[in-house]
């Protein structure tokens, strides 16, 4: 979940984007343009993101598959785990770096790679991908941004790959600032050129914050109440935030 470019929102303004370099090097980073500053890192699991677990044990992973924004890399270790052949890129070096160690510690054959997610061929990313999976990256781009990525596949995957997305759905734009609509239709309208939707659910997905540091990173907006009803929390007291599960297959 890493792009750390300043990224311009879907309304023409110009927002700061999270420091993700400096987040995971363990720094203390914005938060957003007003005074909320964490050196948490919300998406940290120690363990591969349950929806993609659910994925594979599916059989809807299918090698070599793409990690696009892997961050911390457990889901490409995961999956590498489970037999795939799998290639894993961030926009930050210090992910990659703690990623590779991590592999080294494992013995796992995952290749971690630095890359820029809108020029995925110029960064050196191989070919002939038959899966690629996305989890939470895509809403961390602008919307050209956006576009150039979901073109861009194009050229490292082979014909009729599948894309996993998971991407936050429009309803947390009340608590949190995103670079890029994330509305059904927006996003339907950003996948239209190069894949076909197979699958657009609403889903809820695991972060690594109590409910307690949720609010304070993402305080309620005034008149916006009910966005909370939205927030879930887990048997372990994480909260779980609405996103969106999105199969695409390559056109």
């Amino acid at each position: 979940m890493t792009d750390p470019r300043t990224a311009h929102d879907h309304q023409g303004g110009h927002e700061p984007a999270l420091d993700f370099e400096a987040m995971y090097q363990g720094r203390e980073v914005a938060f957003g343009t007003d005074d909320r500053r964490t050196d948490l890192i919300p998406w940290q699991l120690d363990a591969p993101q349950p929806l993609v677990v659910e994925l594979e044990a599916a059989g809807e992973i299918t090698g070599p598959v793409l990690e696009c924004g892997c961050g911390l890399g457990d889901n490409a270790l995961y999956l590498a785990g489970r037999g795939h052949e799998v290639t894993a890129f961030d926009a930050a070096p210090s992910a990659i770096e703690r990623s590779r160690a991590k592999a080294v510690a494992a013995g796992s054959p995952v290749t971690f790679m630095v890359a820029d997610a809108t020029e995925l061929h110029a960064s050196g990313v191989p070919g002939g991908f038959r899966t690629v999976v996305d989890s939470a990256m895509l809403h961390c781009l602008d919307a050209d941004q956006r576009r150039a990525y979901l073109a861009g596949l194009r050229q490292v995957c082979a014909p009729g790959a599948r894309l996993h997305v998971l991407c936050f759905r429009g309803e947390l734009a009340a608590r949190l600032q995103m670079p890029a609509a994330t509305d059904e239709r927006s996003l339907r309208e950003a996948l239209r050129d190069d894949w076909t939707i197979l699958r657009m659910e609403p889903r809820h997905y695991i972060t690594g914050l109590t409910h307690q540091e949720w609010q304070k990173l993402a305080p309620a907006v005034s008149g916006a109440a009910a966005q909370d009803d939205l927030v879930a929390v887990d048997e372990n007291g994480r909260v779980l935030l609405p996103f969106w599960q999105i199969t695409a297959e390559l056109t």
